[in-house]
């Protein structure tokens, strides 16, 4: 493959932004070589400025779940774009969308939508604290729920991939607000709580972790920790910016009937454009300001052009069995993986829930950080540059989640796994 105007693209980048990049990850850093940059994207799709065609399966990192460039979100994004880009001042479509979202994620009773997840989780968390009166919160390792300061202890995501467990510029003093534990875990979850239970504002976690590629949650676990916060008075805070709509029509929480007492989303209620929000409980979003003390507020909140986008995707999923779809799609893939790579003579398991999955070089089956963490970091970087020499685009990072869309149909998963049989041969000798 051609790459020379991306790699003229990332000279002058890496001249302008730290590491050439506006988002770490995409460096390759944790891979190795440079990255490509898109020019466009269509379906199961990108296209990069060398012309290079790649099966794409990050989908923009999970929002993409109906394909790229979906001509019913084009067209509802065309048509309010008309109208005007941002108005601050309330808009129906931000309606529709708390009404949507209301409907489809039960626990959330009321919403408010922000700009990214970000500002989802860090929302919830100052309105698990002030409405509780506590300080403390609890989260897992290899969890990823932004750059808060709060989160970036032992975090996950692009922190996981650059090996920097904890970020400079994060005073001690909110660190040591933060309790960590291991996801999984069910006797370290009941003695932390045994001893901070009453300090302990929130809990956040994510349902199904993919910020250590993909790790699903052991029988009872997620009911093991709404227990633990039930008993002690802390809020339960599902972060379903990537699970969101993705691995059920009402996310993990539907999936595992588990109720949080909030939760965080991002990522498909905006259709590919910058979005999130949270909700939850209506007792707790009345403490929001204005109904409430609780300060918070965003200049393009509810963005129309965004809601377009987001709502036309809801639209598009809730059609009968597109989630079902999609897992059996995910179930081919994956199995068509551990194939593959036993030919191969390569030690190779996968983790799937839906239309998100984990790929790791071991023998054994992953749901610890810890397993997550010793897998062959190496094999997976080699297998990662052969996929891509072969067109196919897999998570630039042994430690992110891959994800499906209801475009990647019988020809893209064809394509990709004759591409892995050749890839994992090419590992194995």
């Amino acid at each position: 493959m051609n790459h020379s105007t991306s790699h003229d693209l990332f000279a002058r980048a890496q001249a302008l932004m730290p590491g050439g990049v506006n988002s770490p990850v995409r460096a390759f850093k944790s891979v190795g070589g440079e990255p490509f940059f898109a020019k466009r994207a269509e379906g199961a799709y990108l296209i990069d400025v060398d012309g290079n065609l790649y099966v794409d399966y990050i989908g923009s990192w999970g929002p993409m779940i109906a394909g790229h460039a979906h001509p019913q979100v084009l067209d509802a994004v065309a048509r309010v774009m008309r109208d005007g880009l941002s108005f601050g001042v309330p808009n129906a479509l931000e309606v529709t969308m708390a009404e949507t979202i209301t409907r489809l994620v039960p626990s959330c009773e009321m919403v408010r939508m922000v700009n990214s997840g970000t500002e989802a989780t860090l929302s919830a968390i100052r309105l698990a604290r002030g409405a509780t009166g506590r300080n403390k919160i609890v989260k897992f390792e290899g969890c990823y729920h932004g750059h808060g300061d709060s989160f970036l202890v032992k975090a996950g995501s692009g922190m996981l991939t650059l090996g920097v467990p904890d970020s400079p510029g994060v005073p001690k003093a909110l660190a040591d607000l933060t309790l960590t534990l291991s996801y999984n875990d069910f006797e370290g979850a009941t003695k932390l709580f045994e001893q901070f239970g009453s300090d302990i504002a929130g809990l956040i976690v994510e349902p199904i972790v993919g910020n250590a590629n993909c790790i699903l949650p052991r029988d009872g676990y997620l009911q093991h920790l709404r227990d633990l916060c039930t008993r002690h008075g802390t809020l339960l805070i599902f972060d379903e910016v990537m699970t969101g709509f993705r691995v059920a029509l009402g996310g993990a929480q539907q999936r595992y009937g588990v109720k949080p007492d909030l939760s965080t989303f991002g990522k498909i209620i905006g259709g590919g454009m910058p979005v999130g929000a949270y909700g939850g409980r209506r007792d707790l979003m009345q403490q929001i300001a204005p109904s409430g003390p609780i300060y918070q507020a965003g200049t393009l909140s509810g963005n129309p052009v965004a809601m377009a986008a987001g709502l036309a995707t809801l639209e598009l999923i809730q059609a009968p069995g597109f989630h079902a779809a999609l897992e059996k799609r995910t179930h081919e893939l994956c199995d068509g993986f551990e194939r593959a790579a036993r030919d191969a003579g390569v030690a190779v398991t996968t983790t799937r829930s839906c239309a998100m999955f984990g790929l790791y070089f071991t023998d054994q089956y992953v749901d610890t950080y810890a397993a997550a963490t010793h897998c062959d970091i190496a094999a997976f970087k080699r297998f990662f540059h052969a996929m891509l020499r072969r067109g196919v685009y897999l998570a630039p990072s042994a430690y992110e989640a891959g994800f499906l869309s209801s475009a990647h149909g019988d020809t893209e998963i064809a394509h990709t796994l004759e591409a892995a049989r050749e890839a994992f041969r090419e590992v194995g000798n």
